[in-house]
C-alpha cells in the first residue's frame, strides 16, 4: 500500500496544538513537506523546528488569525506567489465556544462560519489550481462528529460543523474530475485543549468533579477511552496518500465507536 508522500506538500491549518500538530507531525514523518498555518508566530516556530527532516523535507511556515478571513486569504495568496507546489490542504481550526443554539447571538454565527467555511474557501481557491497542475489534490476538513448526531450544549458548533461537511461534498463531486479528493475527518472525544475545557464547563454545570465527568464522557466509548490527536492524524494521513485515491466525499469518524449511526 503506498502511503509515502515524499514528493508532496500539504498546507495544515491549525497546526500549533492538538489534532492540527499531530497531522503536521505524522505527514512529515511520511516524507511530506509541510506548510503550518496558524496565528501564533512563537508556537509555529516551536512546532517548525520538531518536524521530520529526515527524507528532504523543507518545511515552511504561514501567520493568519482565522478570525480575520481577508486576512488569511491575503497571507494565503502571497505565500502562493513564491510557492509554487501543493498537494494536500489541510482545513482545521478551533471550534465555536460552547453553549445551546438557542442562546447564542447571531453574530456568533456569523463569526464562526468565517473563521470555518469562509476561510476554507479562501484557502482553497488558492490551492486548488496548483492540485490541478500537479494532477494530484487531497482536501481534509477536520469537523466533529456533530455532523452525524449534534452534540449537546454545542450549538453553533453543530450548525457550522453541518455546513462546512455540505460544502466539502459539494466540492468532490466538482473536484473529482480533476483528480482531487475532498473529505471530512470527524474526531470523537479527543485528547486536546479543547476537550479539557469541556470537561471543565460540564463538570461545573452538573456540580460534579471533573474526574466525574471524564468517567461520564469515557462510558459513552465503546473503546472506553479517549482518542489521542496522533489516532485521529494517522486517518487524516491515509486521506491524504495516494492510497485513498478512490475515498472521495465521505465522513470518516474517528471516535472509538461512539457516535449512534452509520
Amino acid at each position: 500500500m503506498d502511503i509515502q508522500l515524499n514528493d508532496k506538500r500539504a498546507v495544515v491549518c491549525g497546526s500549533t496544538q492538538g489534532i492540527g500538530k499531530a497531522v503536521a507531525i505524522e505527514l512529515a514523518k511520511l516524507g511530506c513537506s509541510v506548510t503550518l498555518v496558524a496565528r501564533n508566530e512563537a508556537a509555529l516556530k516551536d512546532v517548525l523546528k520538531g518536524l521530520d527532516q529526515s527524507q528532504g523535507q523543507e518545511h515552511d511556515m504561514v501567520v493568519a488569525d482565522f478570525s480575520k478571513p481577508e486576512m488569511v486569504k491575503e497571507e494565503m495568496n502571497g505565500y502562493m506567489r513564491s510557492n509554487h507546489k501543493v498537494h494536500i490542504l489541510i482545513n482545521n481550526t478551533g471550534g465555536p465556544p460552547a453553549g445551546s443554539a438557542i442562546d447564542a447571538s447571531p453574530e456568533a454565527f456569523v463569526n464562526a462560519f468565517s473563521a470555518h467555511l469562509i476561510c476554507n474557501q479562501h484557502l482553497t481557491q488558492a490551492l486548488v489550481p496548483l492540485m490541478r497542475e500537479a494532477g494530484y489534490g487531497r482536501i481534509i476538513n477536520i469537523i466533529s462528529t456533530s455532523v452525524k448526531v449534534p452534540i449537546p450544549g454545542l450549538g453553533v458548533s453543530n450548525t457550522i460543523r453541518g455546513a462546512v461537511a455540505s460544502w466539502a461534498k459539494t466540492l468532490s463531486r466538482e473536484l473529482g474530475p480533476d483528480g482531487i479528493t475532498v473529505n471530512n475527518v470527524l474526531p470523537g472525544l479527543t485528547e486536546t485543549a479543547r476537550l479539557t475545557s469541556l470537561i471543565k464547563t460540564r463538570a461545573k454545570n452538573a456540580g460534579i468533579t471533573e474526574e466525574e465527568q471524564i468517567a461520564l464522557m469515557k462510558s459513552t466509548v465503546p473503546a472506553k477511552r479517549f482518542a489521542k490527536a496522533s489516532e485521529v492524524a494517522q486517518a487524516v494521513a491515509f486521506l491524504a496518500s495516494p492510497a485513498a485515491s478512490y475515498i472521495n466525499g465521505i465522513n470518516l469518524p474517528v471516535d472509538g465507536g461512539s457516535t449512534p449511526s452509520l
